[in-house]
């Protein structure tokens, strides 16, 4: 997805939530927002996609804020608050005519954990005041059917996580999509590199996503969603084996809509209008969106 204007003051206010996590002092909130600003002016381009420009302004935020992971303790508070809603889960999917899509739907749910954007979460805790409505609410674009049969005809799927607390429930959809088609091959990818609230190898490794997939890999650098200039040679060749990709979240969306893989499944909650209007789907929903 290429750069929206939206998306300069949602960038901007993550940059400045990100800062307040780490500090109060006002000199340093001046100097990174100050940077920031340059460097957003520097290489904000229409034409550009939209995680490639927020990588460069976090990758200069981290380093003025001397922090290489910000949201550390908000990331191990999101785990534990989605960890309290995993016997509801369970119990949701053991009463489901479908498993796979009850797991789906709960997995949607959780990328409602992002934080310093509008549409995200004010705090970890929001998600158990707001995971019933969600449930009720289902999919608001259903692809579903389709992705289903794709995962049945698929001998190699990747499967790109987001952020933590949505990843504890990212365990169960994987683990229900091995139920489902104990055949295939089943790998997760993790951030190469702490960004954002996004989970990384070490986030996915304390909550034993070993356990559910086959493989885990990284994106091998420090980046919003998928560098594919700085791809690993594993990552590479597992994207050019793969019968299908599953994508949580936006920030993948932003990366993977620039290629040419496909199929591409997205599991998404659509949290801003940018996104929204370049998948062409409404606002505020939770979404299965298949691009074959």
């Amino acid at each position: 997805m290429k750069i929206q204007t939206e998306c300069v003051p949602c960038l901007l206010k993550r940059v400045i939530y990100e800062t307040e996590l780490v500090s109060k002092d006002k000199d340093l909130k001046k100097k990174v927002i100050q940077n920031a600003c340059k460097t957003l002016s520097k290489f904000y381009d229409p034409n550009v996609c939209s995680a490639s420009i927020a990588t460069k302004v976090h990758k200069l935020v981290y380093e003025d804020l001397g922090n290489v992971d910000p949201y550390f303790d908000l990331k191990n508070i999101s785990n534990d608050v989605a960890m309290s809603l995993v016997p509801e889960i369970e119990k949701l999917i053991e009463d489901s005519d479908d498993p796979l899509k009850m797991s789906m739907i709960c997995a949607i749910i959780g990328n409602l954990m992002d934080f310093g954007i509008e549409g995200g979460s004010s705090h970890p805790e929001m998600l158990k005041d707001v995971f019933d409505n969600n449930i009720k609410e289902g999919l608001g674009y259903d692809d579903y059917d389709i992705l289903k049969d794709l995962i049945k005809d698929s001998k190699n799927i990747l499967f790109f996580s987001d952020n933590c607390g949505e990843i504890v429930f990212d365990k169960i959809l994987c683990r229900e999509i091995k139920k489902f088609n104990p055949d295939l091959n089943l790998t997760l990818v993790v951030r190469g590199e702490p960004i954002i609230s996004d989970a990384t190898l070490d986030d996915a490794m304390k909550l034993s996503m070993d356990e559910v997939v086959d493989d885990i890999m990284t994106t091998g650098c420090f980046a919003i969603g998928v560098d594919f200039q700085k791809l690993p040679e594993n990552l590479n060749n597992a994207l050019k084996k793969a019968d299908l990709i599953i994508c949580k979240g936006m920030a993948n969306y932003e990366a993977f809509s620039e290629t040419n893989y496909h199929p591409v499944a997205y599991l998404l909650r659509t949290k801003c209008n940018a996104i929204a209007n370049s998948m062409k789907i409404p606002l505020d929903i939770n979404v299965i969106k298949v691009y074959k």
